[in-house]
């Protein structure tokens, strides 16, 4: 899940650890904590969407519901499969060799995302242009050239530079920026546009002192350039209680986490094992076990549909996919979402995110005790998988017991979890269904848009909720938040960001680190595309 960070101390809850507890919690309790303990464990391997530990995952959670009165909802059984397309990548076979001195990708260096492909050996000089070498060019000097010129775009030049050093012989085309001026060369990995004529390379810094640092050296290269498009599928799981009700509530939670940081969602930058405790085996405990519960008593009044997504932290895909791919079509009353429900404290409180996507959700949450220090919000959208409920219409209510220095860390284990306190959440879950049993169809409302760029990296923010499943350049959105500079200027759903300033946007990983470079009282300008137009604003933060 994609949580604003806040680094606080874990206190357990006086009021919780001074209740003497009857049998059924203590059962709750101990199924809480068998079954983090388990998707936890390091034989899950992190829970990475589409991979051996995620189907260990749900392997697991089937089981919980196999011989229950919980209907398999799912396209085979439980599951539903759906794909995820990783993108374009080096080859795993592909390589760079300096001096015969394997050049480490990304830390050194990155071939272009539309670099031309093939396997070339040369022995070339940083100052000598020759037929079947490779050619090298410093970007500084080309965009010190540019400077005065407004219509240069670097991916022009590439295109117009590669085409020309072909026909000069050039067997490839290695890059490096000497200077400070932003270059804007970056790997989209959706890249879809015409592969350039000549393998490309870009050489960080560091990687071009590393094995260029005599510019009067003859260096002897070899190279296979050649790309990957993989895909992996992932799987969510769909389960029905049904009770024959006109209407039903969907009850969710991510089972997926980050693996061992594959896909640089970590916060600590290494390859262990990210178990994610918190950060979704919380929510997936206390969803199984609120199923368990409501086929043994439940209110009658509504179906119950049981669904565990994966890919939410790939942007929502899992939940997404089912709401463009429903496995069950029934006349939908509201959704409720836990995500990272394992770490309340009384410093942090109990959010109730979606408390103003309907009328009846006071009146209700006013019914539904907990000894639980609460805090309400009011937005429907957010960063986990209610909010793809919310943008169709549906009231949602959203579990979360607060960010903490573990998350997104290879230290969010099973042992740091509040096991009373996520009981507690469990209890308050049972009785909102309860007291929701007589409202018939709730009521849906529209709220403000929470926002991202409020982690402590940033201090600005345009005020938009970017769409992580979007996988062309730019930043596609979905809304504005309400009185930011977003609204003020006029966005809409579904403008692509493409340009801040300097800085070219290709994904929300772009967007963020650009949104880096700048600070309150910056003036800059902003390019979007708006259907077929591209629109310029010139923005102060």
């Amino acid at each position: 899940m994609r949580k604003v960070i806040v680094i606080m101390m874990l206190v357990l809850p006086m009021g919780l650890l001074a209740q003497k507890l009857n049998k059924a919690d203590k059962t709750l309790i101990q199924s809480l904590k068998s079954h983090i303990q388990f998707l936890a464990s390091d034989d899950l391997e992190g829970r990475r969407a589409g991979t051996i530990g995620e189907q260990k995952a749900i392997n697991y959670i089937v089981d919980q519901y196999q011989g229950l009165a919980i209907q398999p909802m799912g396209e085979n059984g439980f599951i539903q499969d759906f794909k995820i397309d990783e993108g374009k990548r080096f080859a795993n076979a592909a390589f760079v060799k300096i001096n015969n001195q394997k050049a480490i990708i990304d830390s050194d260096f990155f071939a272009l995302s539309n670099s031309g492909t093939r396997n070339f050996t040369a022995n070339s000089a940083i100052a000598l242009n020759e037929i079947n070498q490779v050619w090298f060019k410093d970007i500084n000097e080309v965009l010190e050239e540019n400077t005065s010129n407004p219509h240069f775009d670097i991916n022009d030049w590439l295109a117009a530079t590669t085409s020309q050093l072909k026909s000069k012989g050039a067997v490839a085309l290695f890059l490096h920026n000497s200077g400070n001026l932003v270059d804007n060369i970056q790997f989209n990995k959706f890249d879809s546009t015409k592969s350039l004529d000549l393998p490309v390379l870009y050489f960080t810094k560091q990687g071009f002192v590393k094995y260029f640092n005599d510019e009067s050296g003859t260096y002897a290269i070899d190279a296979n350039i050649q790309f990957e498009h993989p895909t992996r599928t992932a799987h969510n799981v769909v389960g029905l209680i049904d009770n024959k009700a006109a209407n039903t509530i969907i009850l969710g939670a991510h089972l997926d986490h980050l693996g061992y940081n594959e896909d640089k969602h970590g916060l600590d930058l290494n390859n262990f094992i990210h178990n994610g405790a918190d950060d979704n085996a919380s929510g997936t405990a206390a969803l199984i076990e609120l199923a368990k519960s409501l086929v043994k008593k439940a209110p009658k009044n509504n179906n119950y549909l049981i669904i565990h997504f994966s890919g939410e932290e790939l942007g929502l895909l899992g939940s997404k996919y089912w709401l463009d791919h429903p496995t069950y079509t029934g006349n939908f009353n509201y959704m409720i979402n836990m995500d990272m429900v394992g770490r309340y404290d009384t410093t942090r409180k109990l959010t109730i995110g979606g408390y103003g996507t309907s009328s009846k959700w006071s009146e209700i949450l006013a019914k539904s005790k907990t000894s639980l220090s609460t805090h309400y919000d009011s937005a429907g959208t957010g960063p986990s998988d209610h909010a793809s409920f919310y943008r169709k219409d549906m009231p949602v209510l959203f579990m979360f017991t607060g960010s903490h220095s573990d998350y997104h860390k290879a230290t969010d284990d099973w042992d740091k979890i509040n096991y009373e306190g996520e009981k507690e959440v469990v209890r308050l879950v049972q009785n909102i269904i309860k007291n929701t049993d007589t409202y018939g169809k709730l009521d849906f409302l529209k709220t403000r848009e929470q926002s991202m760029g409020k982690s402590t990296k940033f201090t600005v923010s345009l005020g938009v909720m970017p769409d992580y499943a979007f996988t062309g350049t730019g930043v596609r959105i979905e809304g504005t938040s309400q009185g930011k500079l977003g609204e003020k200027l006029g966005l809409k759903s579904a403008d692509v960001l493409l340009q801040l300033g300097d800085y070219k946007l290709i994904d929300v990983m772009g967007y963020m680190q650009a949104l880096g470079k700048f600070k309150k009282g910056d003036k800059t300008t902003l390019t979007i595309k708006r259907g077929a137009e591209e629109i310029k604003y010139d923005i102060q933060f």
